[in-house]
């Protein structure tokens, strides 16, 4: 592909939107009558020809499915806002070219950039598509997140402090009657502490396993005797409240799901593919 080709249809997937103002979304009163009712292009022919050189409908047709996708609706006026686009696009690449803008280093690095891009994307993309998720990995996926979490949930504060002998302080400080919520907003360095510690609900789950184990042992009201270590710092935390855990139907989450389980299949894909390349 030639250069210039390449920065035409990296400018089609990246920045045409910024070449119109965005046309298709313009008040329909400035769109001229015939382009409201023009029949679609001819998929045989270009899209135009712009000083000889023909936009194919291939460049068109990839820019039309992704503002479809962004939400334009898919009548004339965006097939007619798409059209000058790409003709705009056309005509300040060759304006670059001539001006040997793409001999550049600079510009030939973005262009090889945004090809590597595209093509990586490409690759994903068709993993995903060939690698579907079945409702029965859907529903195992949602059986054991919904083991992990546990049946309960925990309205929980914390306090969180760099040493332990800060947090033994701070225990201390309580086992005098001290205010919780006081003490952590003196003493805790985590944002929380502008709401006296209050993380809120949070099923076990959803925290690191030192705290969640040392969480789940307390009864409402009750807070650590001892401090409690994470990778963030050191914990003094109290519960107060617990409840059932009521987590959404799978019907509910299932998007979200597929969509967390194929970003993790990505995700191995490319630490297998890692493993293979020779990089040196």
């Amino acid at each position: 592909m030639q250069l210039k080709k390449i920065a035409a249809a990296s400018l089609c997937v990246v920045g045409l939107t910024a070449l119109t103002g965005c046309n298709a979304a313009d008040d329909t009163s400035k769109t001229p009558a015939a382009a409201k009712t023009a029949a679609p292009f001819d998929s045989t022919k270009p899209v135009a020809i712009v000083n000889g050189v023909a936009i194919p409908q291939s460049q068109f047709s990839v820019l039309k499915q992704e503002r479809v996708a962004q939400g334009q609706p898919d009548n004339a006026q965006t097939t007619a806002a798409l059209r000058d686009s790409l003709i705009n696009a056309e005509i300040l690449s060759q304006a670059a070219v001539s001006k040997g803008l793409d001999k550049d280093p600079a510009m030939q690095a973005r262009l090889a950039l945004a090809k590597t891009e595209l093509l990586a994307k490409a690759y994903l993309a068709d993993y995903v598509k060939s690698h579907p998720i079945s409702e029965q990995a859907l529903k195992a996926e949602y059986d054991k997140v919904k083991s992990q979490m546990g049946g309960k949930e925990y309205e929980v504060r914390h306090i969180l402090v760099p040493t332990e002998a800060e947090a033994n302080k701070i225990i201390g400080e309580l086992n005098k009657k001290a205010k919780f919520e006081d003490l952590a907003k003196k003493y805790s360095k985590d944002a929380s502490a502008a709401n006296g510690g209050l993380i809120g609900w949070a099923a076990p789950g959803n925290l690191v396993p030192e705290f969640s184990n040392a969480m789940i042992h307390l009864k409402k009201g009750e807070y650590t005797k001892t401090p409690v270590q994470t990778k963030f710092g050191w914990h003094v935390i109290r519960v107060d409240g617990v409840r059932d855990l009521k987590l959404p139907p799978l019907d509910q989450v299932k998007d979200q799901l597929r969509a967390d389980m194929e970003q993790q299949m990505v995700k191995a894909d490319i630490v297998k593919l890692r493993a293979a390349a020779k990089v040196e």
